[in-house]
């Protein structure tokens, strides 16, 4: 199975992991976030964009619109893909694709550490549960 870093800003002991999503747009679409960041690590894991997808609940359909994405917004592929049929398919990440996934890593590990103080401070201000509306 595919295991996500997505959210990795600190768990404190009295309440859930704060969200955190990074989203970084490089032109009109979402270049990479969180949801892509996963499909290219399950690509990585499993070798198939239709495995990685299933392991993430994503159809067959979405995963490769997220990958076509992906690729029309760098100027090379982040993956590629062979056609399946008797000698079977696959997928991998190009070097640009693993470049870029573990930058994006980086960049979400830095953003989390970055506003931990501030979660904290907000998190001293909430109710444990809301109020009914």
């Amino acid at each position: 199975m595919v295991q996500s870093t997505r959210n990795p800003v600190r768990k404190t002991s009295r309440a859930p992991l704060a969200r955190l999503h990074l989203r970084i747009h490089l032109g009109p679409e979402v270049a990479l976030g969180p949801g892509k960041a996963d499909l290219l690590e399950g690509i990585e894991a499993t070798g198939s964009i239709a495995a990685a997808g299933r392991q993430l609940g994503m159809s067959y359909k979405r995963a490769w619109v997220l990958v076509d994405t992906m690729n029309a917004c760098f100027r090379t592929p982040l993956v590629a893909a062979a056609k399946g049929g008797k000698t079977g398919g696959g997928a991998a990440l190009t070097p640009l694709g693993a470049q870029v996934l573990t930058a994006y890593r980086r960049m979400q590990e830095r953003a989390a550490r970055a506003v931990t103080d501030d979660v904290d401070r907000l998190r001293r201000h909430l109710l444990r549960s809301p109020r009914q509306l």
